[in-house]
Parts: C-alpha cells; sequence; structure tokens
C-alpha cells in the first residue's frame, strides 16, 4: 500500500499487522486519532507462528508493531506492545483521549489526580492483564485439544490437569475482572457510559480486546453482565471501530474478535 503522511509534522505511521491477530485496537486507534497511514500485512507460518521477516522490525517478532518516521527522525521511531503503543499515540496524537489528570489547583499534589485519569491509569495496565487471561484461556483450550487426543490410559491425568488449571485460576481470574469492570461501568464518573467517564479513552480501546473475545464466552453474558455487554456493543458501533474492522475484511476476509 502506498504510505500517506500524517496529519501533523510530516510523520509517516507504519502499522505492521500479524493475520489472524489481536492488533486490531491499534488500527482502531489509529482511526480514532484520524492518522493517515500505511498497513503492512505479514501472514503467519503453518505452524502459527509469526514468520521471521518480523523480526527485522523488531526483535520481539511479534504483532502490533508500528514504525514512525518524522521530521528530525534519522531512522523510524518503532514501537511494541499495544499498551506502549496506545500511550505513546494519545501523548502525540490525540490527547483528547486521556483524561484531564489534575483537579482544579491541585496540580503536582499527592491526591490532586483526577478520578477519571486514575482510571484511565489503571486501565491502560489492566487491560493488558486482562488480555493475558484471555490468551491464557486460548492456551487452555488448545491443552483440551491435545487431551483429546491423549492416549486412554493417560487421559484422566490430562483432564484433571486441565480442569484444574480452569476452575483454579482461570475461572476465578475472569469473575473477578468481569465484576470489577461491570462495578466500574456502574459507577463511571459523571455518569459516563465509558470506563473513565463520558467520553472514550485509550482505556476503553486498550479493554475492547479481551472484552469482545470474552462476549458470550469467559462467563461474559448479557444476562450476568448487563453493563459490560451493552457496553462491548457500543464500542462495537462506533464508526472508527467498524472502519477498521472493514480494513481487516478486506485484506483478510474475515474478522473474528475472539482471536
Amino acid at each position: 500500500m502506498e504510505s500517506q503522511s500524517a496529519m501533523q509534522d510530516n510523520v509517516e505511521q507504519q502499522d505492521n499487522r500479524l493475520n489472524k491477530s489481536r492488533s486490531q485496537r491499534i488500527l482502531w486507534l489509529l482511526e480514532e486519532c484520524k492518522l493517515k497511514y500505511e498497513l503492512k500485512i505479514y501472514y503467519r507460518q503453518p505452524s502459527g507462528l509469526a514468520p521471521p521477516e518480523l523480526k527485522k522490525i523488531h526483535p520481539l517478532g511479534k504483532s502490533p508493531v508500528i514504525s514512525i518516521e518524522a521530521d528530525g527522525l534519522t531512522k523510524p521511531l518503532v514501537l511494541a506492545e499495544s499498551g506502549v503503543i496506545v500511550e505513546y499515540l494519545i501523548d502525540h496524537y490525540a490527547p483528547h483521549l486521556a483524561p484531564k489528570k489534575w483537579q482544579a489547583g491541585m496540580d503536582g499534589k499527592v491526591g490532586g489526580e483526577t478520578e477519571e485519569w486514575l482510571r484511565y491509569s489503571y486501565r491502560t495496565a489492566d487491560g493488558q492483564y486482562a488480555a493475558l487471561l484471555s490468551v491464557a484461556r486460548d492456551q487452555l483450550k488448545e491443552l483440551t485439544d491435545i487431551r483429546s487426543k491423549a492416549p486412554f490410559l493417560i487421559r484422566p491425568i490430562s483432564n484433571a490437569i486441565v480442569n484444574n488449571i480452569d476452575s483454579l485460576f482461570l475461572t476465578p481470574n475472569f469473575k473477578s475482572n468481569w465484576d470489577f469492570l461491570e462495578g466500574q461501568l456502574a459507577t463511571s464518573p459523571n455518569d459516563g457510559k465509558y470506563l473513565c467517564g463520558k467520553y472514550i479513552t485509550g482505556a476503553d480501546i486498550l479493554m475492547s480486546f479481551p472484552l469482545g473475545a470474552a462476549k458470550g464466552r469467559a462467563g461474559v453474558t448479557k444476562e450476568k453482565y448487563p453493563l459490560l455487554w451493552a457496553y462491548v456493543e457500543r464500542l462495537e458501533a462506533g464508526d472508527s471501530f467498524k472502519r477498521a474492522v472493514q480494513k481487516i475484511i478486506d485484506i483478510e476476509g474475515s474478522y473474528d474478535p475472539t482471536l
């Protein structure tokens, strides 16, 4: 695809996306920021692993990775990991996606932060934890598939291992997260409909993956968590979210939020 300059300071951005990956949040953020960018797709190997070409961009060889070219830079600035990318792009291109930090007259004072900003800071970090839990459940599914193929005599042992991982770790941790988030939405500042108040922030973008993946599974149902359910539907109904999804569909042929 042809690279296009971004909205300010002669900046060019390249989003390096792995097909069938969870990097749609970065696409959504770029759309929300109204930034123009080049999208480069890397295709998984038959093993399901990322191709070695990604390591030429960043040593981790994972997606998402963005490359930023701007006046004054002697080489592209490369950023990996969703949380880092989201915070960096918001700091430089979309400050409206972060809440006001200080209460009036409380700049720099301990406890002077706004509730909205504290929620934002916590959720941008915790969004990564919730995502890891979702990934862990995917890994458990793979273990379950392996269990079904295990020799008959050792199948009871493999069954016990998988069931214990689920019941002792995954399910209780999922429930704690979903209960907490349901409560956060119920007490959103200024009767807001987002995690940090009336307006969407980077925290909502980060949380969109684990919640979208958990919707209808991992314990998140409309009956148990009505506010969470409505919240995810509200996020997915946004124009910028839809544009990002459509770009994925145009390139990959489909979009699966549970990936």
